[in-house]
């Protein structure tokens, strides 16, 4: 592959894009891509491309897809996302090209309406754990669904996700009636889904795919039949997307959900009375006990360390569950939605014995904790397999993208961990100038990470380069107690008190956290994982990210635990197949955070002095942008003051913090 294809001229500077698209800049990256999709796409391959930050690679994967004439699956990573490709980016390419083709938007179902539980949502009892939806927040989703073509909840603009009205007025595969539900004519999921099998290019996101291929092994995938070929945008997340589908989760909130319901079916079916009233209740008071047995025992529970009583109370929710069959049963009742409350009790009775046997032998089983309920998991020491096969026996193309998919220049830990090791492979560098845009600060004489005072000198280097910057930085950790102490810290001293805005993850919904962080101008923000990706903030508002240290995650987690004796059981070596490369591709990521333009400019510091002292600093390096070194604070200090003068923002001299 040359990057010399047709594509050359279509993203050329005088190519029909530049005509239609203000402002397009013609890149040979993008061209570069561009050429590899459309060839992957010609010859149905499988195809893995690293495409730095500026590229360009939304356009340089939809000009070849638009053109291919196949079915095409874009899956990203974000509704958000989705919403960019299908409201934006698709109609101004499909403009540009003279080239009109059927799109679809299809979300997963808890984002539609569902007209039987918006009738069903007046009889819905209110149970412990489970908030009930405001009479005024049901009444205007109600005037909304007269009118609304699509069902899609993201057009009432007053609701948010975290609204109990969102997840009373949508459908579960679980709760859904399926051709028995009265209103099944009108539904809004199902209309979206034939719509998405009629169209050209289809835009989901990646739970939706997985799921849908995951369904798909029992004979039930929707989406995937007629898909010739698979675009997967934003693909680093889609090995730990893919796990969530191939193991096996119940959460308590889903018991809770299913004895409202059941509840609200019986009020509406005449049958409030009934026998199985009493056996709900026993089902309420055993997901309480286990709730109760759990508590204070930390956030992820690996299953040997569950007491008794928890295990003990999950035997009595799968009685419940079967006796609550039997009764709904006893009713005679033909009723559909009474129907399918009998399934979903056999159903999650099953979930629940099927945990309590899993195979040690096969995964780790462990609970994942919170004040307001818990979720039961089993996640298999191996995927790839599996979803390898998945991909395989779909057939067509397969094209995974990414700023940060490769080690270094090896793709080897990405490809294991989808099951695509044979498929090609491609690193293609952003077109910035990392060496004139950004400096790299490894200070000196740092501490061990592990030690009590580490996080305290990683502020001692942070300070003065947050004045340099005149605020405008993100401060990453890797663990939330560092977060905290961090923000305490600062809170205390007076240049955050009366000067630059100190925003800390947790105060905030973290899309209103930035959207303040760039109005403000002058902010500085605390942030853990959520922060280290998918973050972006173009112009002056960030000029410096401090990392406090190197990625690597917790080792007591029991999901990273179960992948780890995975390895093991394979003869691999754990730490240099998995901890290691994904603490690469983390650091990838936070770095990223900084430069998203050619205007942008700033330093990156990662205090960690394992970079300079242990054998695998070399690797994080070399897999980071070509981006110029500096050991000496004052140097980053004065790059940041000089660069921000050359666009008109004087910072003053440090003073004492």
């Amino acid at each position: 592959m040359t990057g010399s294809g047709s594509y050359s001229r279509l993203l050329g500077p005088d190519g029909p894009l530049a005509h239609v698209i203000e402002g397009f800049e013609s890149r040979r990256e993008q061209q570069l891509m561009a050429d590899w999709v459309g060839e992957t796409l010609e010859s149905r391959g499988m195809l893995a491309i690293e495409a730095g930050t500026g590229t360009g690679k939304t356009y340089a994967y939809l000009v070849p897809a638009l053109l291919s004439g196949r079915q095409v699956i874009i899956s990203t990573g974000t509704r958000t996302l989705q919403d960019q490709l299908f409201h934006r980016d698709l109609p101004t390419v499909s403009k540009a090209l003279g080239r009109p083709v059927r799109v679809a938007l299809l979300k997963g179902r808890a984002n539609y309406l569902c007209r039987h539980r918006l009738n069903l949502s007046d009889a819905m009892p209110a149970l412990p754990g489970m908030e009930l939806p405001e009479r005024k927040m049901i009444a205007r989703i109600r005037k909304w669904s007269r009118s609304t073509t699509s069902g899609d909840l993201a057009e009432v603009k007053s609701l948010r996700d975290s609204d109990p009205a969102w997840s009373a007025v949508t459908s579960t595969r679980e709760n859904c009636l399926g051709a028995e539900c009265p209103e099944y004519s009108r539904c809004h999921v199902v209309l979206a889904r034939r719509e998405a099998q009629a169209a050209d290019i289809v835009v989901v996101n990646h739970h939706l795919l997985l799921a849908d291929l995951a369904l798909k092994d029992e004979g039930f995938g929707e989406l995937l039949p007629g898909t010739e070929a698979v675009v997967l945008d934003e693909a680093h997340q889609v090995p730990e997307i893919a796990a969530q589908f191939f193991g096996l989760a119940l959460a308590a909130r889903q018991c809770t959900a299913f004895a409202r319901d059941t509840l609200a079916e019986l009020t509406r079916a005449g049958l409030a009375q009934s026998a199985a009233r009493d056996r709900i209740s026993a089902l309420e008071t055993a997901i309480a006990q286990a709730q109760a047995a759990i508590s204070g025992r930390g956030e992820r529970i690996e299953w040997a360390a569950l007491p008794e009583e928890f295990c003990g109370a999950l035997e009595s929710a799968r009685e419940a569950f079967t006796r609550i069959a039997e009764d709904i049963e006893g009713t005679e009742s033909e009723d559909p939605g009474l129907r399918q409350c009998r399934r979903r009790a056999l159903k999650l009775g099953a979930s629940v014995q099927q945990l309590l046997d899993a195979d040690p032998d096969s995964g780790m089983r462990w609970v994942e904790a919170g004040s307001r309920g818990f979720t039961l998991a089993f996640t298999p020491f191996e995927v790839a397999t599996r979803l390898g096969e998945l991909m395989r026996a779909q057939g067509g193309a397969w094209i995974f993208t990414s700023a940060t998919l490769a080690v270094g220049d090896d793709f080897s830990h990405f490809l294991g961990r989808v099951g695509a090791t044979g498929a090609a492979s491609v690193r293609i560098d952003s077109p910035f100038d990392f060496e004139r845009q950004v400096l790299l600060h490894l200070p000196t004489g740092m501490p061990d990470p592990a030690s009590p005072g580490y996080t305290g000198r990683v502020l001692d280097v942070a300070l003065p380069l947050i004045e340099a910057a005149g605020g405008r930085s993100f401060l990453l950790f890797t663990s939330h107690r560092a977060l905290r102490e961090a923000a305490r810290r600062l809170e205390a001293l007076p240049i955050f008190r009366n000067g630059f805005p100190l925003l800390v993850q947790g105060e905030a919904p973290r899309e209103a956290l930035l959207a303040r962080f760039r109005e403000l101008g002058n902010a500085v923000l605390l942030g853990t994982a959520s922060f280290w990706e998918g973050v972006d903030v173009r112009g002056h508002a960030l000029a410096l990210v401090v990392i406090d240290k190197l990625p690597f995650a917790a080792p007591e987690d029991p999901l990273l635990k179960a992948r780890l004796e995975g390895i093991r059981r394979r003869g691999g070596n754990p730490f240099h197949d998995f901890q290691l490369p994904q603490a690469v591709l983390a650091l990838k990521q936070g770095f990223g955070r900084l430069i998203r333009d050619r205007e942008d400019f700033g330093v990156v510091v990662i205090c960690d002095p394992r970079l300079r002292s242990r054998g695998y600093g070399p690797l994080f390096l070399a897999s980071l942008p070509p981006a110029r070194i500096a050991a000496d604070g004052a140097e980053a200090a004065a790059f940041l003051r000089r660069r921000l003068a050359e666009v008109g923002l004087q910072v003053p001299e440090a003073r004492q913090v």
